[in-house]
């Protein structure tokens, strides 16, 4: 591996952190100390890899060493003797790169990491930010960001969570019955959140974060196979399906973001895509759809159009109003302006947009002004419209959307009557929301309904 040592740790870490961390926590049964003993194995490579070099499996090497730590920290407890037989023989003898469990396995140490951080013993708020942290593998700066809160907000959010969860005793296990339904709301919100942190990342150099939108779709799939009746279950499943299904399509080679109106959609994934619209049949086959379900339609909706200008945004915009009625969200009306503005043309937009400008929880949010310069683009007022994309560019975080904004800032200059302007830009005006971010304003997140616009960029 040529990547230095320190920059090697970080990749890996951040990458490899929520099953490290659940392993450690079957181990332990704490989620709070598992964390720190995955951060002292994180010390050890920093303090190792520079001079032995970067091992060829670096998670593995960072796994067991976090494993070891956490046995050893059984065995010096006085019920080591009962802690080793829950444990079972296996902990001693396991391989030094265990195989992942597979996607239909109950026991999968994932899934049980999320249950546990959504035990109702926890606020929505800490559940929420807990397993975006343990789970997600974000930081707390990060997950600040996604909830529109201050850090320190979070910061204590997290610490107060884990805290609870040791003083209750909360068991690291995947329930069963009437308990497993009571907290399968809050399991679902978050893994929507966790994918849509992969798939439009709130920081950093890149856009995606594939391995968080992986862990997601995998975890939606154990769900449903657990919850074969629980509609919103393959509701979240068909969505996530059919979002991951353009994954390869959303960047080019540099990493630049590729909008959906200039996506080659040969490069959609068919197979994934099906799996998706068979996910929503059986979310509808109780008659009503749920907002995840909804929002998977929405998705549905895109992906049956063979090209961007086919687009049938009069039937997205129907079922915004209806996402609208059962899952109310700034983020919802901000989508669902941009759908109106492609059916009924941007002054409609436009109206709903300034509409949104005083939400508490659209402060800060870059799509809101992102949004308002495509409209006003659209309307042939290329200075405001710079005007806004600048402001959307100061207020990302990820330096690929911030890129993208400002070159979008730079190309804001007349074009002459609006009806031309509109023909020329009016395929990117959904871009820089298309159905986005639902996880990111507070009202959403405080209220962990987890729900909002679907299609993530």
């Amino acid at each position: 591996m040529t990547a230095p040592a320190p920059a090697a740790v970080e990749t890996v870490f951040r990458m490899e952190s929520p099953r490290i961390i659940a392993a450690v926590a079957r181990i332990v049964r704490d989620v709070g100390i598992a964390e720190e003993i995955a951060q002292d194995a994180l010390v050890a490579a920093l303090e190792q890899w520079p001079r032995t070099g970067v091992p060829e499996r670096p998670a593995a090497w960072l796994t067991a060493a976090a494993k070891n730590r956490a046995v050893d920290l059984v065995r010096r407890r006085e019920t080591y003797a009962r802690k080793l037989a829950e444990v079972g023989r296996e902990l001693t003898e396991e391989s030094y790169d265990p195989e992942p469990s597979g996607p239909g396995d109950i026991d999968d140490d994932l899934l049980r990491l999320i249950f546990t951080a959504c035990h109702p013993v926890l606020s929505a708020e800490a559940r929420t930010a807990l397993t975006l942290r343990l789970v997600g593998g974000l930081r707390t700066d990060e997950i600040a960001r996604a909830f529109l809160v201050p850090e320190a907000t979070v910061a204590q959010r997290i610490v107060r969570a884990k805290r609870t969860l040791a003083t209750a005793g909360v068991e690291f296990e995947v329930p069963y019955g009437e308990e497993r339904a009571a907290r399968l709301g809050s399991v679902l919100d978050v893994i929507y959140l966790i994918f849509n942190e992969g798939y439009a990342a709130t920081a950093g150099d890149d856009l995606l974060r594939p391995a968080l939108c992986e862990d997601a779709l995998r975890l939606a799939r154990v769900l449903a196979g657990l919850m074969p009746k629980e509609g919103e279950v393959h509701g979240l499943a068909a969505l996530l399906e059919i979002q991951a299904s353009r994954t390869a399509a959303r960047t080019g080679p540099d990493g630049r973001p590729v909008l959906l109106a200039d996506q080659n959609r040969s490069r959609w994934d068919r197979r994934l895509i099906l799996r998706g619209f068979e996910a929503l049949g059986r979310a509808g086959e109780g008659g009503t759809y749920g907002p995840y379900a909804l929002q998977a339609a929405i998705a549905a909706c895109h992906a049956k159009a063979p090209a961007y200008e086919e687009t049938d945004w009069r039937t997205i915009a129907a079922l915004y109003e209806r996402l609208t009625a059962v899952a109310p969200s700034p983020v919802v009306e901000l989508n669902r302006a941009v759908a109106v503005s492609m059916a009924e043309g941007p002054e409609a937009g436009l109206a709903l947009v300034d509409a949104l400008a005083e939400e508490r929880a659209l402060v800060g949010y870059h799509l809101l002004p992102s949004v308002r310069g495509d409209l006003l683009e659209r309307l042939g007022r290329p200075e405001e419209a710079r005007a806004e994309f600048e402001r959307a560019a100061s207020l990302t975080r990820n330096e690929r959307e911030r890129e993208l904004l400002r070159e979008r800032a730079e190309r804001a200059e007349p074009q002459g009557p609006a009806d031309r302007v509109a023909r020329a830009d009016a395929k990117r005006s959904a871009d820089r929301v298309e159905q986005a971010d639902p996880e990111r304003p507070a009202d959403r997140v405080e209220r962990a309904d987890g729900r909002g616009a679907s299609e993530a960029r």
